[in-house]
């Protein structure tokens, strides 16, 4: 059955995949510091590991269930909210363990990822918090650093920015 995109009144989007739905966007969030895809020492490959577990089971808390994996078009924002003015990983090193965490199981494949944002704000920042999700309310309200990671439907390549 083919894919189709209904717009709600609120500005989500369902995406039908036959029996099974999901609102787009998606969003969730995971504890802790990120582990850099380019991380080394001892045990690098198990830490990388284990946060990429770490990721897909928070993923897992919030996706719908028996919901198959999105075939569309996507866009990843991934905001790292840590404790002090600046960290010491790179966004494309953080970003690519969500996306391979996430492959087969949010999405088909990460090469549907057309579109990323990737942000690093320090979490005792002065923030907006009107019309804030409750996701990301519930990052804040662990008082912990955390990533929020949020999935929606690409944007219009045909529109140019």
């Amino acid at each position: 059955m083919p894919n189709s995109l209904c717009y709600t009144t609120s500005g989500n989007v369902q995406y039908d995949r036959g029996s099974s739905k999901t609102m787009l966007p998606f969003e969730f969030v995971v504890d802790g510091p990120p582990v850099s895809y380019q991380t080394r020492g001892p045990q690098r490959k198990e830490r990388l590991e284990a946060w990429k577990t770490k990721v897909r089971s928070a993923a897992r808390e919030k996706w719908p269930i028996k919901v198959e994996p999105l075939r569309t078009g996507l866009k990843l924002i991934v905001t790292y909210y840590h404790d002090g003015i600046a960290v010491r990983i790179d966004n494309d090193n953080m970003i690519k363990p969500i996306q391979d965490a996430l492959n087969g199981f949010v999405y088909e494949d990460d090469r549907q990822i057309t579109d990323t944002q990737v942000r690093k704000t320090d979490i005792n920042g002065s923030f907006r918090v009107r019309g804030m999700s409750p996701v990301l309310a519930e990052g804040f309200c662990r008082g912990n650093e955390f990533i929020h990671v949020r999935i929606e439907v690409a944007p219009r390549h045909e529109e140019l920015p």
